[in-house]
């Protein structure tokens, strides 16, 4: 028995490792096979205290019993088969009396459910109380089965203990490992939990950031307070065009971060502190974090970085004050972050027609205090590469997907008639959400930009895996073809006989003619579309590659040599050949 130490299937460590980790002591366990490689490991730590009992329905109460009396957690754990079966009336007792009962119930894996195969029970759907939280400990292959498996544990092993406690299960996958072999348990991401009523831990020392998903507008005491801890900490928040912060120490760093072949020290941080929910800024991966808190009244586990470590149950306010000291004024990170933001910006060359010089017209003109509404995903991407002061953005990025902006921006724009609404989109989202620009309540407070390139454009950058398919990408993948294929009458005439003044762009010149009127702070007596032409797909392409290869003393040659591989095919060939200009520079 000397040579049997821990088993080498990798989830089973991870479920032991968080078991100690939350100082999880009793194991009650009924005999069988299936659950072998958690009991067979378990039974040499000497950090358990493990009970046997025959019948699961008298080790489920005996659980019941001992975290009654011990105040702590306690695990049954049983085999396949029916045998899990018997724990639901002692699983039903503990839910009524927030008893913190971990079950684990061993499983041979989904794929074996439905087959006619010995001893597999499907445990995907329990009574609703007989478990507060049920979650599959799934057979790890890589490193992304590995963070997956570690969250739903740790997910189960918080919420046994949260708004007062009580039963979870966690579904342990195996493939009956006979290798107990492994005599040290590799580190495992654990996270804590914190409420307001709970003793809060000491931030680590270093670099501090703060970033915000999208969010509902902060109000005053809520933006005080973020600019407390940022001066307090010497820290940043990083926004994109979705978060509603306006306040002191916001960084726009989607330019930065969005570089393909520069990487920036200032993106390295200690500790960062994700609020908010979905974030429309892609390059925000590229944060580059040593652990994550995640700061939000649900309380849920969410772990956008990968490097969750802590989440603090609490409303933001709350927990900025706390963290934060009067008095204090640093900015030094801030600073560096904007400095370097305008080395950037200030190498950028005249891009050529296309979605991204549309945003950055448009960025600079915005009328102050307008509500901005930006389709998925160029739109969104475009603006973001670009500050825009005084006006509140807003993008469907719960669900990101193409359909209803538009129907968002209209239904916002009723609530505020004295304000102005301005949408940009891109034509398949235009053309998807068409039937609310007939809605009879459409005020004159509405004005759309439709950059209208003939295709889901977002399918034929050379970063989409849909461009490796050349030009058969365009019929299926970017659905080029549809609506008119750029037709130059069909929205005239649909948006003029709808009651909107139409304009139309085909060059920079006419688009710039166009812009003082559409974004104007006046209010007009219709609503407005502005529906701007781009001819070559080839220039959203180059757009995208001069914006995010910027080089001061490079750009000009980048921007002539990228003309000349835009002759080729948008497609591998296409990319190939930006790639190899690129790598030169």
């Amino acid at each position: 028995m000397n040579n049997l130490f821990y088993t080498d299937e990798r989830n089973t460590q991870i479920l032991i490792s968080l078991l100690k980790a939350n100082n999880v002591r009793y194991v009650v366990t009924s005999p069988g096979t299936t659950h072998m490689c958690f009991v067979g490991s378990v039974q040499h730590d000497p950090f358990f205290k493990v009970f046997s009992c025959v019948d699961e329905r008298s080790a489920a109460y005996m659980a019941c019993g001992m975290a009654e009396e011990s105040g702590e957690p306690v695990v049954i754990t049983c085999t396949g088969a029916t045998a899990s079966r018997n724990y639901y009336s002692a699983l039903t007792e503990a839910y009524y009396r927030k008893l913190p009962i971990i079950a684990i119930t061993a499983h041979q894996g989904t794929d074996r459910l439905g087959h006619l195969l010995e001893q597999n029970i499907d445990r995907r759907r329990l009574p609703y109380d007989m478990a507060k939280l049920s979650v599959e400990a799934v057979y790890v292959k890589d490193k992304r089965d590995e963070h997956y498996c570690a969250i739903e544990v740790n997910k189960a092993l918080l919420e046994c203990k949260r708004h007062g406690g009580g039963p979870v299960h966690i579904n342990l996958f195996t493939r009956y490992s006979r290798n107990f072999t492994v005599k040290e348990l590799q580190p495992v991401q654990t996270i804590k939990r914190y409420t307001a009523f709970d003793t809060l831990p000491e931030m680590p020392v270093g670099r501090t950031a703060v970033f915000v998903g999208s969010h509902r507008p902060f109000n005053k005491k809520e933006t005080r307070a973020i600019e407390g801890f940022c001066a307090t900490h010497d820290a940043v928040v990083f926004c994109d065009h979705t978060s509603s912060y306006n306040g002191a120490y916001k960084v726009q760093f989607a330019l930065c971060l969005g570089q393909q072949f520069a990487e920036f020290d200032l993106a390295n941080i200690d500790l960062l502190i994700h609020i908010g929910e979905v974030s429309g800024d892609a390059t925000s991966r590229k944060l580059n974090c040593g652990e994550v808190w995640r700061v939000s009244e649900d309380g849920e586990i969410r772990d956008a970085f990968g490097k969750l470590a802590k989440v603090f149950e609490m409303s933001e306010h709350y927990f900025f004050e706390h963290y934060s000291k009067p008095g204090t004024d640093s900015h030094s990170y801030y600073d560096a972050c904007i400095s370097q933001y305008k080395n950037i910006i200030s190498a950028l060359p005249e891009l050529p027609l296309s979605t991204i010089w549309i945003a950055g017209q448009v960025s600079e003109s915005l009328p102050k205090g307008c509500n901005f509404h930006m389709g998925i995903w160029s739109a969104l991407r475009a603006m973001n590469y670009f500050n825009v002061p005084d006006a509140k953005g807003n993008c469907n990025v719960g669900g990101f997907g193409i359909d209803g902006c538009l129907s968002t921006m209209v239904g916002a724009s009723l609530c505020n008639p004295d304000r102005l609404y301005i949408a940009m989109v891109g034509d398949l989202a235009f053309f998807y959400d068409m039937n609310v620009l007939g809605n009879r309540h459409v005020g004159n407070n509405v004005r759309i930009i439709l950059v209208n390139n003939g295709q889901g454009n977002e399918m034929r950058y050379s970063f989409s895996p849909a461009a490796s398919l050349g030009q058969d990408g365009k019929l299926f993948m970017a659905a080029a073809g549809h609506f008119g294929k750029q037709s130059k009458s069909l929205v005239r005439h649909y948006s003029e006989d709808l009651g909107y003044e139409y304009l139309s762009a085909s060059t920079k010149e006419e688009f710039l003619r166009h812009k003082e009127h559409v974004l104007s702070e006046k209010h007009f007596d219709r609503p407005i579309v502005l529906e701007v032409f781009i001819a070559d797909e080839k220039d959203e392409e180059e757009a995208y590659q001069l914006i995010t290869s910027l080089d001061k003393d490079k750009a000009a040659v980048l921007k002539k040599n990228l003309k000349s591989a835009a002759k080729s095919v948008v497609g591998q060939k296409g990319i190939n050949a930006i790639k190899t200009i690129l790598k030169k520079q």
